[in-house]
């Protein structure tokens, strides 16, 4: 099995196992107790602390440890807004920021703060102007992401932190999926990591404050990891965590180069191998490891099932892959293809032979769904269908009730059943319908007209390019 969604999770990292059973003989008892097993714990406490912090480019005491990245968000953003309370109640986030960060957003806007989320380019990243120009004299807080989760673009976190300086507004930057690669750039305040991401174990986040950085701990108060992370530490976890990021660090340099190569000829060659994909995201500055595409035509979770009988492992943020039924944010932040979408993010170590195995694999894995879903083959010409009748100037498909991407389907099938000129009129209670029809729209070089209320959903009006 090649396991290919490392931007999920990366596999135990060797080092993190050997460091994770030696600590566990070691780092059992109470690192704040002053007999020898607690200072034994709290000298492996220590020692982890700044290995983590030299990784991150901080001070020791800068640095504390969570009980998960999602938990150092929650409880960055919750300490820096309340620390800077006097100056207002305005966070400004990336709409393409991970989920832990907009659930953060929500529960401020729930207690009555205000929210601006800076749009993104197509490419998935952040124009540092509009950052810029969100910031106002009330923000307290800004928040942006090092490198997207879904797509792998980088953001340019050094040019927005010099916005945010001087507006006087401090920047806390998710760094998870970065951080495996190299420290963060540019005058950040704040940070936060997550080890299972580079191979450590899970159950360990990272929050760093600068000093100077207004901050006020929420929650009771408790003396563990300077009052910012309740709780007694899981010392063998934090031990296995840092001992990876050292590890993983040590071969960044030469696997980035590497695994780059291997998602540079994958970006490559899936347009070449499979008709109607349109690869996503910044395809110069991203994240080594990881690339996203998106197939026409395709049901994203079949195709991930498909996959997996293969013996590959892969994401996607296909609507059609989640419970809400919803395509994924920054997929429709982005304004690109959401369905048959497929996220590859390689794990240290991938052979060159298991990624020229994958794309054996995926074009007949694409055809086969298609097939399922009775897909259009080559274009039928206009009028072929009506045996001498006039093609209609309009036509409406009515596929309420249908999801991805039975909707773009039905579409694709007509379209040459009108003449140049004539709209196909889609009707649809897919919420991603409306990412995917003007996305398909601008793949095949049709025109998107706009959206109609319908009762039941919304039509979708397309118009056929001449």
């Amino acid at each position: 099995m090649s396991y290919f969604d490392a931007a999920s999770s990366a596999p135990l990292h060797p080092v993190a196992r050997q460091a994770l059973h030696a600590s566990l003989d070691e780092g059992w008892a109470d690192p704040a107790r002053l007999y020898r097993e607690g200072r034994r714990a709290r000298l492996l406490l220590d020692a982890a602390r700044e290995a983590a912090a030299e990784a991150v480019g901080c001070r020791p005491d800068e640095l504390v440890f969570t009980p998960s990245g999602t938990r150092a968000v929650h409880t960055g953003i919750a300490g820096a807004l309340a620390g800077r309370h006097r100056t207002g109640r305005h966070l400004v986030v990336s709409a393409v920021e991970h989920s832990s960060v907009l659930h953060s957003a929500q529960a401020h806007r729930d207690a009555g703060g205000t929210v601006s989320e800076v749009p993104v380019l197509r490419t998935g990243a952040v124009s540092p102007d509009a950052y810029a120009q969100a910031l106002r004299p009330d923000t307290a807080l800004a928040c942006l992401q090092s490198a997207n989760h879904e797509v792998g673009t980088e953001q340019p976190v050094a040019a927005v932190a010099e916005a945010c300086r001087a507006a006087g507004v401090p920047l806390l930057v998710d760094a998870a999926q970065s951080l495996p690669w190299g420290p963060v750039d540019g005058g950040w305040s704040l940070l936060t990591g997550s080890a299972h991401k580079w191979g450590g174990p899970a159950g360990v986040g990272l929050l760093v404050v600068r000093k100077g950085v207004r901050y006020a701990p929420q929650g009771p108060a408790d003396e563990r990891e300077s009052g910012r992370s309740p709780g007694f530490e899981n010392i063998p976890a934090v031990v296995a965590a840092a001992a990876s990021l050292r590890a993983v660090r040590a071969e960044a340099a030469a696997e980035s180069v590497r695994l780059r190569e291997l998602t540079d000829r994958v970006r490559a060659r899936v347009p070449e191998l499979v008709p109607d994909v349109e690869v996503v995201g910044d395809p110069v500055d991203r994240l080594p490891h990881l690339l996203t595409f998106s197939c026409l035509y395709v049901d994203g979770e079949t195709l991930l099932h498909e996959l997996d009988r293969e013996g590959f492992s892969v994401s996607s943020g296909s609507s059609c892959t989640s419970s809400t039924l919803t395509p994924s944010h920054v997929l429709r932040a982005m304004g690109v293809l959401s369905e048959g979408n497929v996220r590859v993010s390689l794990p240290l170590g991938t052979p060159a032979e298991e990624v020229d195995r994958f794309l054996e694999v995926l074009p007949r894995a694409v055809a086969t769904v298609r097939e399922k879903l009775g897909a259009p083959g080559e274009p039928v010409p206009a009028g072929a269908a009506g045996a001498g009748s006039p093609a209609p100037d309009v036509l409406v498909v009515d596929a309420l009730g249908k999801r991805c991407p039975i909707p773009v389907i039905e579409l694709a099938k007509v379209i040459d059943d009108v003449p140049p000129g004539g709209t196909v009129r889609v009707m649809s209670d897919d919420e991603a319908a409306r990412l995917d029809i003007p996305a398909w729209c601008e793949m095949r070089g049709q025109e998107y007209v706009g959206e109609e209320p319908v009762a039941g959903g919304t039509a979708y009006v397309v118009r056929r390019a001449a």
